[in-house]
């Protein structure tokens, strides 16, 4: 019978590795066909001119003077927005995480709003206030890179206060409280236990800030006006302007490289914020606000909160019910009469919502099943850097250029067995690309941060693999479902990159054109211009609201 019983329990072992196998091919194999094979394709042809190699684009690219222009403000611009993001973010990370007041959990959705703002919106949003007839026209700042910078801060700082504070929420104020007894003055404790304490979340948070103002397509295509360029605007000119492939591939593969750096960084600290979330108690209650000694903080935060934020959202809806001096709802009343090559702003609508649901649906379907196959808990080594290297072929759409993406789509998805270039299910492939990683780093922090005894016991009673998964994992992952779905579907509303390349002139999505208005002359369009982006601010930000409420507490990061 012994014989027996160990075949049986080997056939079970095998079953659940193909399991779990089949679990990972599924993501895999639409990673390959929709993401790896377009992007490779476009960068091989970079490189091949027709008859041969060549390393000609590298050499060609990095020649120019223009290339060099568009590394160098490419990484200071992010760069500086990363820094000013720290700044200010982290003394509103204390207050909105450490302390209690009246409004404090109202202040925290106000912060959070920018981040989920599609970024055609945001550019819009500064354009209007720094034109030469906006409320801060008078500074001259319009199309300068200062107001590239501010947009960047404006749409990054809430993942610095959000990452920050929800660890720093979990950190025991017993050691603080310490050191203060010992004689440490307020700043010296802040340097010397919190700050250093703080190292994993404020790296998670440098890394992810630097990722995405490198990648601030909409934002540079809006306030650049053509004079500043970044790698990915870069790379969209020379692919739709000048169709010099070879060029576009070389500044391709730089920005992989600069991005995928960033996102082993916060990978790395993730990971380190997730062990750390396990190991500490529950979350500490906050203190009530104290003036003489929170101060700091409260202008800081206020002035975030007021005019950063505030004021350019304010500004937008403010010029958005004006139309040539008068106060009016004709701009709103607009959007269902001005047409762009024949179609209304409700048309677009329409199509983004139907494109944003289909794209959310794939992308929690292959995100759900990354995310387990990603947060087991291999005994072997190798099984672990397998599972790592997993995660980070799922996390590399937030390295490559949606430019790249949807140039990629235009010249591999247009013959038999797959072409797909005229239709538009095209779109929603696109936007599930670019809104899996995101989907895939929502859900693995409640994963991991499942106590490990727990699954261990229910195993040693007896409980077969998928009944654990059924009882254990299940209930947790489905608190994080919320999140997720809120990201993935207002990620997929706003998303402009590849979209730009992929929508047709007669049906686009709503980020498509208002950008489309925005560049018409005319003060209707423009006025209907600031109307849709009011409108879709508000989806945007009522999809994040909903989904806000039923964020897990281990997802401290995005």
């Amino acid at each position: 019978m012994a014989p027996a019983v160990d075949g049986g329990g080997q056939l079970t072992r095998l079953g659940r590795r193909a399991g779990w196998a089949l679990a990972a091919l599924i993501p895999a194999a639409f990673l390959v066909l929709f993401f790896a094979w377009p992007t490779a394709t476009l960068v091989s042809r970079g490189f091949h001119d027709g008859t041969a190699w060549t390393l000609d684009g590298f050499a060609q690219v990095f020649e120019s003077r223009r290339t060099w222009r568009a590394i160098w403000f490419t990484l200071w611009s992010a760069t500086t927005a990363t820094v000013l993001c720290l700044l200010l973010g982290l003394p509103g990370a204390y207050l909105l995480y450490r302390t209690r007041f009246p409004g404090r959990d109202v202040l925290r959705a106000v912060v959070t709003i920018p981040f989920v703002l599609p970024t055609v919106v945001v550019g819009v949003a500064f354009g209007s206030l720094l034109r030469p007839d906006g409320l801060l026209g008078f500074l001259g700042l319009g199309g300068t890179p200062v107001a590239i910078v501010a947009a960047m801060v404006f749409f990054n700082v809430s993942i610095v206060v959000r990452t920050v504070g929800t660890f720093w929420a979990r950190l025991d104020p017993r050691t603080a409280q310490a050191a203060a007894t010992l004689g440490a003055a307020p700043l010296r404790v802040l340097r010397t236990v919190t700050l250093p304490t703080l190292a994993p979340a404020l790296l998670s948070a440098a890394s992810l800030v630097f990722l995405f103002t490198a990648s601030s397509y909409g934002i540079v295509m809006v306030l650049g006006r053509t004079e500043y360029s970044t790698i990915e605007t870069e790379i969209w000119f020379l692919t739709t302007q000048l169709l010099d492939l070879p060029s576009a591939a070389a500044l391709s593969i730089t920005q992989l490289v600069i991005v995928t750096i960033a996102l082993w960084l916060s990978g790395r600290a993730q990971t380190r914020m997730t062990r750390a979330l396990r190991l500490q108690p529950d979350v500490a209650d906050a203190s009530p606000i104290v003036l003489r000694r929170d101060w700091p903080a409260i202008v800081l935060t206020g002035l975030v909160a007021i005019v950063l934020i505030g004021l350019p959202l304010a500004n937008l809806l403010w010029r958005a019910l004006h139309l040539r001096g008068r106060l009016t709802v004709d701009n709103f009343v607009s959007l269902a009469s001005h047409e762009v090559f024949g179609t209304s702003v409700w048309q677009a609508l329409r199509t983004s919502l139907l494109t944003a649901v289909v794209a959310t649906a794939i992308a929690l379907t292959l995100g759900v099943l990354v995310a387990l196959v990603a947060s087991r808990r291999p005994r072997r080594a190798a099984g672990r850097t397998a599972l790592g290297a997993l995660e980070s072929l799922f996390l590399l759409p937030l390295g490559v250029s949606s430019v790249t993406v949807g140039f990629g789509y235009l010249i591999t998805l247009n013959r038999p067995p797959l072409d797909l270039r005229s239709s538009i299910i095209l779109i929603p492939i696109a936007q599930a690309v670019v809104a899996l990683p995101l989907v895939v780093r929502t859900l693995l922090p409640t994963l991991r941060a499942i106590d490990p005894r727990q699954l261990e016991a229910a195993a040693t009673l007896g409980s077969a693999p998928f009944t654990v998964f059924r009882r254990v994992e299940l209930p947790h992952l489905r608190r994080a479902l919320g999140l997720a779905t809120g990201f993935a579907f207002a990620t997929s509303l706003g998303e402009f990159g590849a979209t730009s390349f992929l929508a047709r002139p007669d049906n686009p999505t709503l980020p498509v054109l208002i950008f489309r208005l925005f560049g018409r002359p005319g003060a209707e369009s423009y006025g209907t211009a600031l109307a849709a982006s009011v409108l879709l601010a508000v989806l945007a930000g009522v999809t994040m609201a909903l989904a806000e409420r039923m964020r897990p507490k281990e997802v401290a990061s995005w």
